[in-house]
């Protein structure tokens, strides 16, 4: 695969960038030459989608990272495109949220925290990051799964993740939601108590409890994927679905996983065009409920 575009839909540094050079850098470890990563940044990465579904369409050669902040960016942006428009690819890595609450909180395990949802949900402050993001998807998930009432939600957005820190370690908020990496340190040090993460299972060096195995059937992976143009032919498709394949399958890529602490989610062509599907259809009926899609 050579003279390959790779699209990240946000500015330089960020996770999505970071994935765009990580995969077009294994890519070209491999043999591809001419590989490029575009920056096109702006309203949660739906401008650069637009340009991928409009301007990019049928060309083999184009492919944009994307993740699940796109999912709820599409619907709080009133975006004209969606993903489902875009040729799907691969889910390739992901990051599963924890929700704290301060060393010296009330609330000491996530029994505690159902109960106060199913008592009052509107008293319950989740501290998180930008509102329709992945946090604010989990809160009301959570929320949902205890049997509170969903569209009292109270949930307080910050736009880094510093801003979040303080606001939980302070007692602003009840709790508070992120990625673990993001506060596996206050973790450790005790200073965060960490009443539950969202994987599917409990994960390899992570001490935390899951939702699940705590009675509240919640999943969800912060996760990010690579999606082509609309208008490729079915040759076209296999060409792009088996280069991601080959270099998601390489030591180069091993390597960037480990290097990088990104979780292996690894979910190639149709089983991530269905994945989409269904994560479109769970973000779509939370945001609505928490009143911030129409």
């Amino acid at each position: 695969m050579n003279d390959l575009r790779i699209i990240a839909p946000a500015g330089p540094g960020g996770g999505w960038d970071q994935t765009a050079r990580a995969l077009a850098d294994v890519m070209a470890a491999s043999g591809a030459t001419g590989i490029t990563v575009e920056n096109v940044p702006g309203a949660g990465g739906t401008v650069g989608l637009a340009q991928l579904v409009d301007q990019e369409k049928g060309k083999p050669n184009v492919m944009m990272v994307n993740g699940l902040v796109m999912v709820g960016a599409i619907l709080t942006n009133q975006s004209a495109v969606n993903l489902g428009m875009t040729t799907p690819v691969a889910r390739l890595t992901g990051e599963y949220e924890v929700i704290v609450v301060p060393a010296s909180s009330e609330v000491k395990t996530l029994a505690d925290l159902v109960a106060k949802l199913k008592a009052d949900t509107g008293t319950v402050a989740f501290g998180g990051g930008s509102a329709g993001g992945t946090d604010h998807i989990l809160a009301g998930l959570v929320a949902k799964a205890a049997g509170g009432d969903v569209t009292k939600l109270n949930y307080v957005p910050f736009s880094g993740g510093g801003e979040a820190l303080a606001a939980v370690m302070g007692g602003h908020v009840v709790a508070g939601i992120s990625g673990y990496s993001e506060w596996a340190g206050q973790i450790a040090s005790g200073e965060l108590r960490a009443l539950a993460l969202s994987a599917p299972e409990r994960q390899a060096g992570i001490d935390i409890p899951t939702l699940k195995e705590q009675g509240v059937d919640v999943e969800l992976a912060n996760w990010r994927a690579i999606v082509a143009p609309p208008g490729l032919d079915e040759a076209q498709t296999k060409a792009l679905r088996d280069a991601v394949d080959a270099a998601v399958k390489s030591d180069a890529w091993k390597k960037v996983l480990a290097e990088k602490k990104w979780t292996d989610l690894y979910l190639p062509g149709d089983d991530f065009g269905k994945l989409l599907e269904a994560e479109n259809a769970r973000v779509t009926e939370i945001l609505k409920s928490v009143g911030l899609v129409q």
